[in-house]
């Protein structure tokens, strides 16, 4: 007997991959990952019905991704696997982080939206992109006009860039493009040194904004918390003091928690919907790797937190 599939709510639409991380003994740590995916996993541990629309390869590292995400209780009917190599980020090393991706006609790039299932926008409220999957063709075009039958069905959009090397000026376009699509974009300080090629983060975010007024901005400075920038209020959120097991998957958690603020409370507020973001960013680094915090971890540390301030 085939099971019923919930209604769907949210999408997550992108890249999954597999980091290679090189460890001090000389030997390599394998991880699943991808801000896309890891986004999708996050919404689907705070109970919201989520998939995450990409493609995978067909061999141990896709199978692993298809397995993380069945257990992270995904729709299944999202994922692709294809019969092409997979898409490998090689993180030499760490303290800072220097990185390549190897990916040339790897099963990312055969992603197909027409083989999503039939009226999916019908049930859906979010669809959340980004990651490098907007910097590699011809998966940027699909997913840029999945973006927009997105849009033209009322669905919301959600954008983290989530900078990464691949993001050079060619790809500004692209992110002027997918900005103006965005009703919520999340960014991190050091994405927007990134993107913007400038060490002044509030020029950057300025021209950030200017590319979609409208759209709501979550700013993300690590230990120091977050800024929410909505409809011409700033609200800061302080981070509350935690030991950082590890900070991988945070930024994918705190875009997740404030989703899931919106979808779950849309009435509480931005100041609620910004402590809940951070909550769920703080809960992430409290275990290794990117595994999605637990909605119960989340409510204890936002029954600690203090109340945001207004920002002039």
């Amino acid at each position: 007997m085939t099971a019923v599939q919930p209604t769907l709510r949210f999408v997550s639409a992108g890249e999954a991959l597999t980091d290679l991380i090189r460890q001090e003994n000389g030997y390599w740590l394998a991880r699943a990952g991808g801000a896309p995916w890891n986004v999708a996993r996050v919404m689907a541990g705070f109970g919201i019905s989520s998939a995450f629309a990409g493609s995978v390869s067909r061999d141990n590292f896709g199978d692993e991704i298809a397995a993380l995400s069945r257990k992270a209780g995904l729709d299944m009917r999202f994922l692709q696997q294809q019969d092409k190599p997979p898409l490998l980020a090689i993180v030499h090393e760490t303290a800072p982080p220097r990185y390549y991706f190897i990916g040339a006609d790897s099963a990312d790039l055969a992603f197909d939206p027409q083989l999503l299932p039939r009226d999916w926008l019908r049930s859906a409220e979010w669809v959340h992109c980004g990651g490098i999957s907007l910097a590699r063709e011809p998966l940027c075009s699909r997913l840029i006009g999945l973006l927009d039958s997105a849009k033209a069905a009322g669905v919301r959009v959600s954008f983290d860039p989530n900078f990464r090397n691949l993001m050079t000026p060619a790809y500004d376009a692209t992110l002027v493009r997918v900005a103006g699509l965005a009703n919520v974009i999340k960014v991190s300080d050091e994405d927007l040194r990134g993107l913007f090629r400038t060490r002044d983060v509030q020029i950057a975010l300025a021209q950030l904004k200017a590319l979609n007024p409208q759209a709501v901005v979550m700013l993300t400075l690590g230990a120091e918390g977050a800024e929410l920038h909505a409809h011409g209020k700033r609200l800061h959120q302080a981070s509350p003091t935690v030991e950082v097991a590890d900070s991988v998957g945070a930024g994918d958690a705190s875009i997740g928690g404030l989703l899931y603020s919106l979808m779950s409370q849309p009435d509480a507020g931005w100041p609620a919907h910004l402590r809940r973001a951070v909550a769920a960013g703080t809960a992430a680094c409290l275990q290794p790797g990117a595994a999605p915090p637990a909605l119960a971890t989340v409510e204890t540390i936002l029954a600690t937190m203090e109340q945001p301030r207004t920002m002039n």
